[in-house]
């Protein structure tokens, strides 16, 4: 059992094994379930770290393995309250060290505030029902972002004798050939642009002023606000172009490929190409093309100091597309399931939430359980 073996819950088993020979010529011993462990090297995104286990096993250096007694403590309990107050190894942690790290000694000598035996094992269960729900969820939202990988790769890749295709509004599925098209056939192709950054008329204006970092902090394909603004003066006095509602914004420096849709005018820096689709091409599915299509974007980036994907190469790109009616009808499709997607993030963000304000409660003793009528006081 290693550091990274852990996961804050239950361990059932681990990446690698041992032989009987090895423990025997190792320092290793077999710890019982019911040990709780606690990662003690690999810095303060490391340290801290626990595991319950579930079933006997051996443990490296970088651990230490708690070997409670069942009369007095609920090794539940006590893992759900490590992993409530991990902030604490941090004062443990010897930062003069490159690598922080914490101490057997710093983990036998961790404060627990510790309730009765009963009423910590309600706390425990409680907390597991949370558990149980984030798990759950968990294990819904990969699914459906499964699901969504293997519907672009079926909608975005062109029709084939084995992949039906969708519907149309009578519905017909769709027909005929997907037409090879280049990224200037499918829009007006624009570059951004930066102002002045020394004359202050040129910024805090209303013009909205995309960069790499407001894309990747998007939680949707659409953006309703940027972290600066710039001015008219700033746009005329520079090579930034004010862009339609509904125009493409896509990253061709640094994270290239990242992608974005206009909900109103606005520009972007020098690190995007931009398109403003034609009335022939629909800039929903662009996007979720481009999206699919991420990787040969980066390949068609080059530079010495950093990548960069120049106009004339991006305008070249060409891809397959069907007409607008099943551009549409794709873009729908894979809409509704980023939109499932979404619902699933928030519930889930949610539920983490409600077990950390649940935890704050029941591990400090602000709130009570009744262990008698198993309800909470």
């Amino acid at each position: 059992m290693k550091t990274l073996d852990l996961n804050n819950g239950e361990i059932f088993n681990t990446d690698e094994q041992i032989t009987e020979e090895a423990l025997k010529e190792t320092s290793c011993s077999i710890f019982p379930v019911g040990t709780v462990l606690v990662a003690m090297y690999g810095g303060f995104n490391q340290i801290g770290r626990t595991g319950l286990l579930k079933v006997p096993a051996a443990i490296n250096q970088a651990l230490s393995g708690l070997v409670l007694d069942s009369k007095k403590v609920s090794p539940e309990f006590l893992i759900n309250y490590l992993n409530g107050n991990v902030k604490v190894w941090k004062k443990f942690a010897a930062s003069s060290r490159k690598d922080p790290n914490i101490t057997r000694e710093d983990v036998c000598g961790f404060p627990v505030l510790i309730p009765p035996l009963p009423e910590q094992k309600k706390i425990a269960q409680i907390l597991s029902t949370w558990d149980k729900a984030i798990t759950t969820t968990e294990q819904l939202l990969a699914n459906s972002q499964q699901q969504k990988k293997a519907l672009m790769q079926q909608l975005l890749t062109g029709p084939h004798p084995s992949k039906p295709r969708l519907l149309d509004k009578n519905g017909v599925r769709f027909s005929g050939e997907w037409k090879i098209t280049t990224l200037s056939q499918m829009g007006k192709v624009v570059s951004g642009g930066t102002p002045d950054t020394n004359t202050k008329e040129y910024w805090d204006g209303d013009i909205l002023w995309l960069t790499p970092t407001d894309v990747t902090a998007l939680k949707s394909r659409f953006v309703r606000t940027t972290t600066r603004t710039i001015s008219e003066a700033g746009v005329k006095n520079s090579s930034a172009t004010i862009l339609p509602a509904g125009s493409l914004m896509v990253c061709t420096r640094a994270t290239i490929g990242a992608l974005s849709i206009s909900s109103g005018p606005i520009c972007t820096n020098q690190g995007f190409k931009n398109i403003i689709p034609t009335k022939a091409f629909d800039v929903n599915f662009i996007y979720y093309l481009l999206a699919y299509n991420s990787k040969a974007l980066l390949r068609k980036a080059s530079g010495s100091t950093f990548l960069e994907l120049s106009k004339k190469d991006f305008e070249k790109m060409e891809f397959p597309c069907p007409l607008m009616e099943e551009q549409q009808k794709i873009a729908a499709v894979l809409s509704a399931a980023d939109q499932e997607i979404s619902a699933l993030q928030q519930k889930l963000d949610a539920l983490k939430q409600e077990k950390k304000a649940l935890m704050q409660q029941l591990l400090t003793g602000k709130r009570r359980v009744n262990t008698a009528e198993e309800e909470m006081a």
